[in-house]
């Protein structure tokens, strides 16, 4: 474990009670309420000092609810010091009214579309990028939620959108479970030539055999990500709680530890800690 505390850049809470999540009804292992309770029983041997909440994909009305909800439990746990919230920028009529209440409210950094089961053209149709666009006017990150098939055209949406911070999650989703890396490698590399885009290294273990994974099918890509990036350019995510589907949160921070081992404090506080402050905007700084 790091030796100091650090930033969790991907906590995912739900309360189905509260706010209505149709896609968990189709996810039986995930299907209950997974509350910062659970969190901090979760991750109680490691040192989380700040979170930025990730928006769960919620029922489309449910967007700005998921905002207050997380934003009244940052009032009683000062660790949630940002959120990630959902917007539809495809959505044209309504994407420059839905990103002005988002940047009005005090926590949201960043916003998110996941497009992972979306068709591979989805993230390049004119409306959509004209929504990303929109962004950098109002001082927002965009999370990207991709699989692997869908970086070439991730790449084209940035290179359209240079005004734009990104942070692709989860790097790019490759087929770990598989061991495939080709052409996810190249498409790694071509992406982070683009000096605005930070790379998550967030609970990829999901992306491995869920029963069978090693420390060892991970590791090759989290060092292609690190090398390609360098560690100006790498924040740290958890992915709770969907992580759990593969692995308990303390098993995700020892294959970093692993993977990291020989790194110095001082790359190993920019990758846990750092970058994410300053990405995100958090502490003091704000956005």
């Amino acid at each position: 474990m790091p030796n100091f505390p650090i930033t969790d850049t991907h906590v995912h809470l739900v309360d189905p009670g509260r706010i209505r999540y149709s896609w968990l009804d189709g996810a039986p292992a995930l299907n209950r309420p997974w509350l910062l309770g659970d969190y901090n029983k979760a991750t109680e041997s490691v040192g989380i000092e700040k979170i930025v909440f990730m928006e769960v994909c919620p029922d489309y009305h449910e967007i700005y609810n998921e905002v207050a909800w997380i934003t009244e439990l940052a009032q009683s746990d000062p660790r949630i010091q940002g959120i990630t919230a959902n917007a539809r920028f495809e959505e044209s009529d309504t994407i420059e009214a839905v990103l002005e209440t988002h940047a009005n409210s005090p926590l949201v950094r960043s916003i998110r579309r996941v497009t992972q089961e979306l068709d591979i053209d989805f993230c390049i149709q004119p409306e959509f990028i004209e929504g990303v666009r929109l962004l950098s006017k109002h001082g927002l990150l965009c999370d990207i939620c991709i699989v692997h098939p869908q970086l070439p055209n991730t790449i084209k949406l940035v290179d359209a959108c240079p005004d734009v911070r990104f942070v692709l999650d989860h790097i790019g989703k490759p087929d770990i479970k598989n061991q495939v890396f080709d052409p996810w490698k190249a498409d790694i590399k071509s992406l982070a030539k683009r000096e605005n885009v930070i790379c998550k290294i967030s609970g990829i273990v999901t992306e491995a055999d869920h029963a069978n994974w090693t420390p060892e099918d991970v590791e090759p890509y989290i060092l292609h990500v690190i090398d390609c990036f360098g560690f100006d350019r790498v924040v740290y995510g958890g992915d709770w709680f969907v992580m759990t589907l593969a692995a308990e949160y303390p098993q995700w921070i020892e294959v970093i530890d692993r993977t990291l081992e020989g790194c110095s404090e001082t790359d190993l506080r920019k990758f846990y800690v750092e970058n994410a402050d300053r990405v995100y905007g958090l502490g003091s700084g704000g956005r």
